[in-house]
């Protein structure tokens, strides 16, 4: 099997780490690793595969070396200012932040929806963690009925900020002060995620609206969505409510959801088997539950998808990018 050359850049961070899991998990067929961070986490010492790598500084220099593929995780001003050096050396970049994502130029890729958009192209964007895991049940029901309108409330876990937001959590329920988020995140919820815009939304309830739409190749569909944070240190929920341009049987519908790779359908309410946070961290699927009809509007329905949003949400998909690059 070819084995392929590797960089990861922010190597020492929340998802940086675990592309190295994921990568290893999956037996990614790597030859050299280069792993990149700022200066501060420079001489870090990382074990991957029982061998010791040093974090080394990022610099323009650093892509003169021999890399085919890197993975990047550190920033959408990191990635504006060094994914283009990189793929000026012919490196193929995927990348983990929002400054490509809605480039027209750009692939936005979740491989189980979109795989043939991972095409030759030297750059391209993996989506935010939210939208990873709705459009994957998403894409099975637009298939089959026609997605007519979506309505997404997000219940998101404070790692999806990284390691301020977890220790903003912990250090909460130690009755301190937060650093990271401008109010408590202990025992409270955040209806604010990112900044807001002119328009009243945050920037991250417009990347789920937007990405959604390119990712289904949908332009023009109906969206809207409310992104909260939660106290929960891992797995984002989201709530979806949608409308159908066609009737649907809803057994069939579950079914469907059943079949799909990378979905585990969790929907035995007498049993109290539904999707939740504390049981999707540490798995790359999709977990959706909770399906039911909409009787408010004509073929709608609601459903419940939890994934774990440094994994699937982040650097599992990215992984199954370069996954879809190497077996073309």
């Amino acid at each position: 099997m070819k084995k392929y050359n590797i960089a990861i850049v922010g190597a020492t961070g929340m998802v940086g780490r675990t592309f190295l899991k994921v990568l290893e998990e999956r037996n990614f067929p790597i030859d050299n690793l280069y792993l990149l961070a700022s200066s501060r986490s420079c001489g870090t010492e990382i074990n991957f595969k029982n061998k010791t790598y040093i974090v080394e500084e990022l610099t323009p220099e650093s892509f003169t070396k021999e890399i085919d593929i890197a993975l990047f995780s550190a920033g959408g001003n990191i990635s504006k200012e060094m994914a283009p050096i990189a793929v000026s050396h012919g490196i193929t970049v995927i990348d983990n932040s929002s400054a490509w994502r809605m480039d027209p130029t750009i692939p936005l890729v979740v491989p189980e929806v979109n795989p043939e958009a991972a095409t030759t192209n030297k750059l391209i964007a993996n989506p935010n963690c939210s939208t990873i895991q709705v459009v994957v049940p998403l894409k099975v029901l637009d298939d089959l009925y026609g997605i007519k309108r979506v309505v997404y409330s997000t219940y998101q876990a404070v790692s999806g900020s990284g390691v301020a937001g977890v220790k903003d959590l912990k250090d909460g329920i130690e009755g301190k002060e937060p650093s990271n988020y401008p109010h408590p995140i202990a025992f409270n919820c955040l209806p604010h995620i990112d900044d807001f815009t002119e328009n009243g939304y945050t920037k991250e309830e417009l990347k789920m609206i937007n990405e959604t739409r390119k990712i289904l190749n949908k332009p023009n569909l109906p969206i809207t969505s409310t992104c909260v944070r939660v106290p929960v240190e891992n797995g984002h929920s989201v709530s979806v409510n949608l409308e159908f341009e066609k009737e649907f049987d809803l057994e069939e519908l579950k079914k469907a959801l059943q079949n799909k790779k990378g979905i585990i359908l969790q929907d035995d309410v007498k049993n109290n088997i539904y999707p939740m946070p504390i049981n999707a961290s540490g798995f790359d699927e999709v977990f959706v539950g909770r399906i039911r009809r909409d009787y408010s509007v004509n073929n709608g329905i609601n459903l419940w998808t939890v994934a774990d949003n440094i994994r699937k949400g982040a650097a599992t998909n990215t992984v199954q990018i370069a996954e879809l690059l190497i077996e073309q």
